[in-house]
Protein backbone atom coordinates (compact mmCIF):
# COMPACT_ATOMS: atom_id res chain seq x y z
CA UNK A 1 0.00 0.00 0.00
CA UNK A 2 2.77 2.59 0.80
CA UNK A 3 3.79 1.91 -2.90
CA UNK A 4 0.92 2.34 -4.54
CA UNK A 5 0.61 5.51 -2.16
CA UNK A 6 3.78 6.76 -3.30
CA UNK A 7 3.80 6.39 -6.80
CA UNK A 8 1.21 3.76 -8.21
CA UNK A 9 3.18 3.58 -11.59
CA UNK A 10 6.14 1.87 -9.78
CA UNK A 11 3.72 -1.09 -8.56
CA UNK A 12 2.96 -3.88 -10.88
CA UNK A 13 -0.55 -3.54 -10.49
CA UNK A 14 -3.47 -5.45 -12.45
CA UNK A 15 -4.04 -3.53 -15.77
CA UNK A 16 -8.23 -2.56 -14.82
CA UNK A 17 -6.76 -0.99 -11.75
CA UNK A 18 -3.42 0.98 -13.39
CA UNK A 19 -6.39 2.63 -15.76
CA UNK A 20 -8.48 3.66 -13.43
CA UNK A 21 -5.64 5.57 -11.02
CA UNK A 22 -4.40 7.20 -14.79
CA UNK A 23 -8.11 8.35 -15.31
CA UNK A 24 -8.32 9.68 -12.16
CA UNK A 25 -5.30 11.15 -12.04
CA UNK A 26 -6.46 12.56 -15.70
CA UNK A 27 -9.60 13.60 -14.44
CA UNK A 28 -7.89 15.72 -10.94
CA UNK A 29 -4.99 17.39 -13.12
CA UNK A 30 -6.63 17.81 -16.46
CA UNK A 31 -10.49 17.58 -16.02
CA UNK A 32 -10.67 19.45 -19.24
CA UNK A 33 -8.94 17.07 -21.59
CA UNK A 34 -11.02 13.85 -19.99
CA UNK A 35 -12.90 12.68 -23.30
CA UNK A 36 -15.09 9.65 -24.43
CA UNK A 37 -12.17 7.92 -24.89
CA UNK A 38 -10.95 7.75 -21.87
CA UNK A 39 -14.59 6.25 -20.26
CA UNK A 40 -14.55 3.66 -23.22
CA UNK A 41 -10.55 2.72 -22.19
CA UNK A 42 -12.17 2.15 -18.48
CA UNK A 43 -15.11 -0.14 -20.20
CA UNK A 44 -12.34 -1.65 -22.47
CA UNK A 45 -10.80 -2.46 -19.19
CA UNK A 46 -14.07 -4.36 -17.50
CA UNK A 47 -15.65 -1.45 -16.16
CA UNK A 48 -19.31 -0.93 -16.22
CA UNK A 49 -21.07 2.53 -16.14
CA UNK A 50 -22.48 2.27 -12.92
CA UNK A 51 -18.57 1.80 -11.54
CA UNK A 52 -17.13 4.47 -13.96
CA UNK A 53 -19.95 6.63 -12.24
CA UNK A 54 -18.33 5.48 -8.68
CA UNK A 55 -14.97 6.40 -9.71
CA UNK A 56 -15.69 9.72 -11.12
CA UNK A 57 -17.90 10.36 -7.56
CA UNK A 58 -14.73 9.61 -5.75
CA UNK A 59 -12.15 11.10 -7.54
CA UNK A 60 -14.22 14.17 -7.42
CA UNK A 61 -15.38 14.32 -3.56
CA UNK A 62 -11.42 13.97 -2.45
CA UNK A 63 -10.87 16.70 -5.05
CA UNK A 64 -13.71 19.00 -3.77
CA UNK A 65 -12.21 18.36 -0.10
CA UNK A 66 -8.51 19.00 -0.87
CA UNK A 67 -9.39 22.46 -2.74
CA UNK A 68 -11.81 23.26 0.26
CA UNK A 69 -9.33 21.86 3.18
CA UNK A 70 -6.30 24.20 0.78
CA UNK A 71 -8.76 27.20 0.74
CA UNK A 72 -9.26 27.62 4.34
CA UNK A 73 -5.59 26.92 5.20
CA UNK A 74 -6.49 23.29 6.53
CA UNK A 75 -4.09 20.72 6.55
CA UNK A 76 -6.19 17.81 7.70
CA UNK A 77 -3.45 14.83 8.20
CA UNK A 78 -0.57 17.12 10.13
CA UNK A 79 1.10 13.56 10.78
CA UNK A 80 1.84 12.86 7.24
CA UNK A 81 4.49 15.84 7.16
CA UNK A 82 6.40 13.91 9.88
CA UNK A 83 6.25 9.96 7.97
CA UNK A 84 9.17 8.02 7.35
CA UNK A 85 10.32 8.91 3.78
CA UNK A 86 10.14 4.79 2.98
CA UNK A 87 6.41 4.99 4.09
Amino acid sequence: MAAVATDYRQVNLPAADRGMLDFAVKLTRTPAEVVEADIEALRGLGFDDATIHDIVQVAALFNYYDRLADGMGIDPEPEWDSRPADW
